[in-house]
């Protein structure tokens, strides 16, 4: 069956959606994973509550969660606990700074939260998984 040109709008926007949140993510959980020391050090300063275990949640969390978000499978788990994961940084650490300092984490959180309502898309991991084709169908 072939998409309509809004359908594969809709498709591409995610894609778009799940690129840049996906890279950012993957980004700031590596950066984690590879200097855990600090960032351990630096949840135990903002008062997180077992600092040296949540900061190997949230690493593992951002880096995996983000290689599934950019590939598009199985997103709606990671994508929801990604944006909690930024409604904690907006709490703990941005909202003082003011909206300059939280717009990034806001926008993160909101896109986030969008992809764990919309899914995956045509242009996905999951997608191919399943047979489905992001391109029309022959006859």
């Amino acid at each position: 069956m072939a998409q309509s040109g809004l359908t594969k709008n809709y498709d591409i926007a995610l894609l778009l959606i799940r690129i840049g949140v996906g890279i950012i993510f993957i980004v700031a959980g590596w950066g984690k994973l590879t200097g855990i020391e600090g960032a351990q050090a630096f949840f135990g300063d903002i008062g997180i509550p077992l600092a040296g275990v949540m900061a190997w949640v949230v690493a593992i969390v951002e880096f995996f969660g983000g290689i599934m978000v950019l590939a598009g499978i199985y997103i709606r788990v990671p994508a929801v606990l990604l944006a909690i994961i930024m409604v904690v940084a907006i709490f703990t650490v941005k909202l003082p700074d003011g909206f300059q300092a939280l717009r990034l984490d806001l926008m993160l959180m909101l896109a986030a939260l969008a992809l764990a309502l919309a899914g995956s898309g045509a242009y996905s991991v999951k997608a191919m998984m399943a047979g489905d084709s992001a391109e029309p169908s022959e006859g």
